[in-house]
């Protein structure tokens, strides 16, 4: 009876787990599940975003990150929430605008609290200026919206 009821609790935990899994590959700015465009998120926190490499790759929660160097991968491995973009690496202006999911230009960002932020900035566009002027309401909007979306 022991045996059945573990193996009941683990099949349930890994459905549980994968169906999160999707539920982030579904909801996350990805391509080929690749978050941030293949950039390093750690290497936002140093200052200036750096592009990843394939040979430095982890996937956490469904989704691969690139790191530009191992010391980065272990920073990463080490505290994943730490370094995960907000919105899911989507354009953190959009999502408190209009809670919609937009792409975003990788080298544009912002820390803020300890949390990293992307942003749009094309065609003469650069959401982080607009994201600036109304950052507290935009934020708590933002916040609101992808709770929305992810959960």
């Amino acid at each position: 009876m022991k045996i059945l009821i573990t193996l009941a609790f683990t099949l349930f935990a890994w459905s549980t787990f994968s169906q999160s899994n999707d539920l982030r590959k579904k909801n996350f700015n990805t391509r080929k599940d690749i978050i941030l465009e293949g950039y390093d998120a750690v290497s936002y926190f140093n200052g200036k975003p750096i592009e990843g490499k394939s040979e430095f790759k982890f996937i956490y929660g469904g989704i691969v990150y690139q790191f530009s160097s191992s010391a980065n991968l272990n920073k990463f491995k080490a505290n994943p929430s730490r370094y995960e973009p907000a919105y899911g690496g989507w354009c953190a202006f959009a999502m408190g605008e209009t809670g919609e999911k937009v792409k975003i230009d990788p080298e544009t960002f912002k820390i803020l609290d300890g949390k990293l932020y992307v942003f749009y900035n094309f065609w003469g566009n650069n959401t982080l200026e607009d994201w600036n002027k109304n950052e507290q309401k935009l934020k708590e909007a933002g916040d609101r919206n992808w709770k929305k979306i992810s959960y």
